[in-house]
């Protein structure tokens, strides 16, 4: 077990292992997800090579019957063994449907050997905000997935946040902050990306329990070790710099700023204080916050993820402080790890271009002088790449990664031409780019584009979309087994519209209106990264509905098939918002042109066919628990034992959906199509728009007053624990939910 130990470490580290790494993370990997087949494989590294290296794998059917799998590292067995499952025998593992692996009841020979080698040494994985958009209350069944997934799929450098408030409140509490100081400053779970960030501190609606810390810091230390197991080496997080006001208390002489007011938040949740890095009690601080984290997980990693001004303004734009700040973050990481590196986003050069100019950037990623000690993630390369602009972060090692959706927004949306071919061309014209990544905020429906780029990792060009759709189809659904070709076409068609976007305007997942606060303009077309235009023909998306569902009836077999189901609820979800559109635009029509006598009529007519349309798509979300508020909800509340806990969680898990803040500061930006928050959010507000212009005339209308009366209402929504909990006797499935919708609406799926 200490040999074990020893080496896995050593292959996290990056460290040459003397001998052959043990591949039981990888066996155990296979017996999880399928156990009848577990002794039908054999692993073996080759030629071991560290972690910032490429990677290669051989899968072969020797004479004795076994599925051979080859490679250089345990994430090189991973990825081939993925290969051989999903290229061979047409099964795989995803997100929301969980493990199909164990469908194939016959391992099916290899005519000839599978071989690959990654074109990148690292495969990145998360957000710091996916933390709380995605995982904030995960329990260790939902990570066990959520590994084996990753290490299937090549990842071999992923962020592991989880827990780290524990480590926070021990070096907080060693220097003489008081419990009621600390979590003062901690923010809860479904905020706590950006109390990471220094954006906001504290909670509002209660506060973090102490529980629930401890309980999340257990939860990593099987995070962390699954991760080593699987060939992972894990991005622990580093001390940033953001401390309790008390601060000053304990260090009256303390060197600190207050950091800028995040999105309009009041002074008590944001204006984060920050410890100047070259204050030599960071430095005291870092030492502390890394031993701990050793301690608790092993001498596992080197990268440590550090960001400090993310969408916060530095004190200064002088280009010496720029440059000093940097160099005292990067020294006080090599006193306390002297093999630290240095993992940044770059998402601060994006949002907040005005102020990092080139100068500005140069100076701030000049201040670390040995370049292969920081490690920069490109966040959006494929909507709003930095690496051009900046020379390739001016020699430091850089990730291109694809952001692809915000606030885990669900439209169905695509880049796959900038997905495949830009990657390539990057690595042809950077010499130091040094991997591929996923950095989406929250993870959501459209699976196929994050799989096709960490794919693109272990292809020298860029991959053939057409034949990749029609292989991934092959696998999501049939298996061993045939499928009707109106599933192929169906997602042929998506894939050369939904998911072929160009138009970089609108640069990443839509949202549909129905979810944003009702109002007579502004709610179309708008462009950005919460776009809600459509960038496709509509009648493309019903096209391809009407030819996914019709294969249900051609094959029966599918309806009890949790892929279609899934994918089937997803689609008919975008289908009935893109319908929303043109009714609203009616209401709009009729309350501006009709005559004081007949407009309350029309709105009101137009408006009940536009509440209409909510119930049903309500009711269709409802057939599926990934489409469930009950289910987010629930969620939050097994996460604690205790009453007075469940109650805090539930409203943050509320709270963050829709007002997003404690009087909606950035209201809608994590909205969901949800049934339960359909029908006892977003409907409730379209009812009172409707009324509003049916009593409103167009010379007195006023959408302060409307927002005004409407925020007093979302305020009590936030509390009301029993609000978009479904009845769950009433839930039927999609096969049965679509006729009568289809009946009601046949306007909108017939073409």
């Amino acid at each position: 077990m200490r040999l074990y130990s020893i080496l896995s470490c050593a292959i996290a580290l990056g460290v040459a292992a003397a001998s052959s790494p043990p591949t039981a993370g990888i066996e155990a990997l296979v017996q999880r997800r399928l156990p009848q087949h577990a002794g039908a494989f054999e692993f073996r590294i080759v030629n071991a090579t560290a972690i910032g290296e490429i990677d290669s794998y051989t899968v072969s059917t020797p004479r004795n019957g076994k599925v051979q799998v080859e490679g250089n590292s345990l994430s090189a067995l991973a990825t081939g063994l993925h290969r051989y499952l999903v290229d061979v025998a047409h099964v795989d593992i995803y997100w929301y449907i969980g493990n199909r692996l164990d469908l194939v009841s016959k391992l099916p020979h290899l005519s000839a050997p599978l071989t690959s080698s990654s074109i990148v040494p690292y495969r990145y994985h998360f957000n710091t905000v996916t933390t709380s958009y995605t995982s904030a209350f995960w329990t260790w069944e939902d990570w066990e997935l959520q590994l084996d997934w990753m290490a299937l799929r090549g990842i071999n450098l992923p962020l592991a946040w989880i827990g780290v408030e524990k480590i926070f409140t021990e070096i907080f509490q060693e220097i003489g902050l008081t419990d009621n100081e600390i979590l003062d400053f901690l923010s809860g779970p479904a905020f706590l990306a950006w109390n990471h960030f220094g954006n906001i501190q504290g909670s509002w609606g209660g506060s973090l329990p102490f529980s629930w810390i401890d309980s999340q810091f257990e939860l990593q230390k099987k995070i962390v070790r699954r991760m080593v197991e699987l060939g992972m080496t894990p991005i622990l997080p580093a001390f940033p710099g953001f401390v309790p006001r008390a601060i000053s208390r304990v260090f009256p002489d303390v060197s600190i700023v207050n950091g800028s007011t995040w999105e309009a938040f009041p002074t008590a949740y944001t204006d984060d204080t920050f410890m100047d890095p070259l204050d030599p009690r960071f430095t005291q601080l870092q030492k502390s916050f890394i031993a701990k984290q050793t301690a608790a997980y092993g001498n596992v990693t080197k990268f440590y993820t550090l960001d400090q001004f993310n969408e916060n303004n530095p004190f200064s734009g002088d280009t010496d402080y720029l440059r000093n700040v940097s160099r005292g973050n990067w020294q006080a990481l090599k006193a306390a790890d002297t093999n630290a590196i240095w993992v940044m986003q770059g998402w601060l050069f994006t949002s907040n271009s005005a102020f990092w100019t080139n100068s500005r950037i140069e100076a701030y990623l000049g201040g670390v002088s040995v370049d292969e000690d920081m490690l920069i993630l490109d966040l959006a390369s494929e909507s709003q790449p930095q690496w051009q602009r900046t020379n390739s972060y001016y020699g430091k090692p850089w990730v291109w990664c694809e952001i692809h959706g915000y606030g885990g927004n669900m439209g169905l949306y695509g880049q796959i031409m900038n997905i495949t071919e830009n990657p390539i061309a990057a690595l042809h014209n950077s010499t130091s780019l040094v991997g591929f990544g996923l950095s989406m905020e929250g993870q959501e429906g459209n699976e196929i584009v994050y799989d096709l780029l960490l794919d693109q990792a272990w292809t020298e060009t860029p991959i053939d979309t057409e034949a990749y759709f029609h292989d991934w189809v092959t696998a999501r659904y049939a298996g061993s087994n045939s499928i009707p070709d109106e599933i192929y076409t169906a997602w042929d068609t998506l894939r050369t519209t939904v998911y072929n976007n160009t138009n970089l305007t609108s640069n990443a997942v839509p949202k549909s209106i129905l979810e944003l606060i009702p109002s007579t303009t502004g709610l179309l077309n708008r462009t950005g990264h919460h776009p809600t235009t459509i960038n496709y023909n509509p009648d493309d998306m019903v096209r391809a509905w009407d030819l996914f569902y019709a294969a249900g009836f051609r094959n029966p077999a599918l309806w009890f098939n949790p892929a279609y189901d899934f994918d089937l609820v997803d689609m008919s979800r975008q289908v009935l918002a893109n319908a929303f559109i043109p009714i609203y635009q009616d209401l709009i029509t009729a309350y501006n042109t009709s005559s004081s006598a007949q407009r309350a009529s029309s709105v009101r007519t137009i408006g009940a066919k536009l509440i209409s349309l909510l119930y049903s798509l309500d009711a269709v979300l409802q057939s599926n628990p990934h489409f469930r508020l009950s289910t987010w909800l629930s969620a939050a509340r097994s996460s604690s034992p205790t009453k007075t806990a469940q109650d805090f969680l539930e409203y943050e898990a509320r709270n963050q959906i829709t007002l997003w803040g404690p009087t909606g500061q950035i209201s809608d930006y994590a909205s969901k199509s949800w049934a339960g928050l359909v029908s006892s959010y977003y409907i409730p507000r379209w009812q009172k728009f409707v009324e509003y212009l049916a009593t409103t005339e167009p010379a007195e209308y006023n959408q302060q007053t409307f927002q005004k009366g409407l925020l007093e209402w979302e305020l009590q929504w936030q509390n009301n624990t029993s609000a978009g909990k479904a009845d769950e006797k009433t839930v039927t499935s999609i096969q049965n939910v679509l006729p009568g919708v289809i009946k009601q609406w046949e306007e909108v799926f017939s073409f």
